[in-house]
């Protein structure tokens, strides 16, 4: 997808962060925004800031984990703009937790948005996207999509999961008109571990750490870049590169090194 304007994206969790920062770069382009997220708030001053560049933007007040809502998002969609070209499944959450720690209904919780909401996504707006003359999905993984880490046991399964289901779709798609991008980002500034359920005082000491992260634009406008592309796998941030480099490397040696910086560090 070369050019984008007038083209429509959906995007969810748009209302801070990553998703925030997609529809703003898309919308700069010549895109038209249908942003989706739990945060009405949120929603309602990126739908000021994406009319200020003259770019029509809907907004979707919604949880992606209900099936309900997500299979009724697509008519939301063409009812306000008529047709669907890019689809930006980017809502996600976080449990900093040993295993142990978890309760089910924090893996019920996580697994409801980061796997049931990319899911929902993908199943009930691709048929309109096949329809488009091109399309595009972009799904949301982590650095935490190739590998496993301490504390982030139930985040590394839905993000395993994202990137199972993307590299199905791109074996699937490969004679059709929609493209798909896998993201893995690392740390990028967003509010994510403000969300996060886990124990205050790691989230502090991990929050200090945010101010190295990537700031939301810089990978909004790589994922742009990816779209026009056609680029499959991308690899955001360089704490996220030198995983994925290290890791395809040795795959279980990384695992090790990880146990061996972790030891001793608590549960």
């Amino acid at each position: 997808m070369r050019n984008f304007t007038d083209r429509v994206a959906v995007v969810t969790g748009a209302g801070s962060g990553i998703g925030r920062a997609i529809c703003l770069e898309l919308a700069r382009r010549g895109a038209y925004i249908a942003a989706a997220d739990i945060d009405g708030d949120g929603l309602a001053d990126l739908k000021r800031e994406v009319e200020l560049l003259n770019r029509k933007c809907s907004i979707h007040v919604l949880d992606v984990s209900s099936r309900e809502q997500m299979e009724s998002l697509p008519q939301q969609v063409l009812a306000a703009h008529g047709a669907v070209h890019i689809l930006v499944n980017n809502a996600g959450v976080s449990v900093n937790l040993s295993f142990r720690e978890q309760e089910v209904e924090d893996l019920e919780w996580i697994t409801g948005i980061n796997y049931w909401g990319v899911m929902y996504g993908c199943k009930f707006f691709l048929p309109l996207l096949l329809e488009a003359e091109e399309a595009h999905i972009v799904n949301i993984s982590s650095s935490a999509g190739f590998t496993g880490m301490k504390w982030q046991s139930s985040y590394a399964a839905t993000k395993f999961a994202v990137t199972g289901l993307s590299e199905s779709l791109f074996v699937e798609l490969a004679n059709t008109n929609v493209g798909i991008t896998c993201v893995h980002p690392g740390a990028v500034a967003t509010n994510i571990l403000g969300a996060a359920r886990m124990e205050q005082g790691r989230r502090e000491r991990l929050l200090k750490t945010f101010k190295y992260a990537t700031p939301p634009a810089h990978a909004a406008k790589a994922i742009c870049k990816a779209i026009t592309r056609k680029r499959f796998k991308l690899v955001i941030c360089v704490d996220s590169r030198i995983l994925y480099f290290v890791k395809r490397l040795t795959p279980v040696g990384t695992l090790k090194l990880m146990r061996l910086a972790n030891s001793g560090a608590g549960n």
